[in-house]
């Protein structure tokens, strides 16, 4: 789970629905201080339980490039609605949504910087392989070539295995994601020291997110097939895999190795383990300034 460590949003922050072709999407925005964009949008889409929240830390940096900067929650995340039924939690399905997202936010009919984080990033690259002319770079931040492994993945097993009885039932998967909450991962909050108000608004994020997407995001993540052939065969995309040095998702040396064959740009993050946009904000936004200016630069 990603914690951000604090709510506070900037005046340059404001919330925001977004509207396309695929339904709406809670989103929030960072526009540059001079209210004029001078750069291409980036658009940042969080991991599995994430949301938005999580890159506050980094929009209002971000932004002071003069870009405009989106963080999305994807669909059935936290204040996105939710999907019709399972099969539109799809990766493919979430892939569509980011392109139709990325139409919707792109500067001057422009293509926008594509920022995945961990299961965020399984979906960002699906969505550059079905439209490519979308995206003018993509960065995976915390995310792997495929399948997760170590002990989320175990955590990720058992967590179905405690579902599975209730099915597709809405309701009584929500009722077992609310037990879940009460019984593990808010007492697991307390104790890490997580000030009320963080774990007040994860206990709201938490039940307002789909339960539905919550077991279909974690069935992908169990079994996602490695794609990073066919990324790489976009040889003129700009790519930047970058994670932190303690992350415990997808080990460093997996991600290391992805970036090679990728031929990707890549940046250890040193003090920082799985969320680096919440353990090391200002690095994690200089590195994306950087690259996404040499993106701009290169076209």
């Amino acid at each position: 789970m990603s914690t951000p460590r604090s709510l506070r949003m900037s005046r340059r922050v404001r919330p925001l629905v977004i509207d396309t072709a695929r339904g709406t999407f809670a989103a929030l925005l960072a526009r540059p201080a001079s209210g004029i964009s001078e750069r291409q949008t980036a658009l940042l889409v969080p991991g599995y339980t994430g949301s938005k929240e999580d890159f506050l830390a980094i929009l209002e940096p971000l932004s002071a490039s003069g870009r405009p900067v989106v963080a999305i929650d994807m669909r059935g995340q936290y204040q996105s609605p939710p999907a019709g039924d399972k099969a539109h939690y799809e990766i493919d399905q979430l892939a569509g949504d980011l392109v139709a997202l990325a139409k919707a936010v792109a500067t001057d009919a422009g293509r926008v910087h594509l920022l995945g984080h961990s299961f965020g990033g399984l979906v960002a690259r699906q969505a550059v392989l079905a439209e490519p002319g979308a995206f003018l770079s993509l960065t995976l931040l915390g995310s792997g070539p495929g399948t997760i492994g170590g002990d989320r993945a175990q955590a990720l097993t058992d967590l179905l295995d405690f579902l599975g009885p209730a099915g597709s039932d809405v309701d009584q998967l929500g009722a077992k994601v609310r037990e879940v909450w009460q019984d593990q991962l808010k007492p697991q909050a307390e104790v890490e020291g997580t000030p009320r108000e963080i774990i007040d608004f994860l206990a709201k994020r938490t039940m307002r997110s789909c339960p539905v997407g919550l077991a279909e995001m974690a069935k992908h993540l169990l079994d996602c097939p490695d794609l990073t052939d066919d990324l790489a065969a976009l040889e003129r995309l700009p790519k930047l895999v970058s994670y932190g040095e303690n992350d415990d998702a997808w080990l460093p040396d997996v991600q290391d190795m992805m970036a090679k064959r990728l031929g990707a740009e890549r940046v250890c993050i040193p003090g920082a383990a799985h969320s680096p946009a919440v353990e090391a904000p200002e690095t994690t936004a200089a590195m994306l300034t950087s690259f996404w200016n040499r993106a701009e630069s290169a076209h």
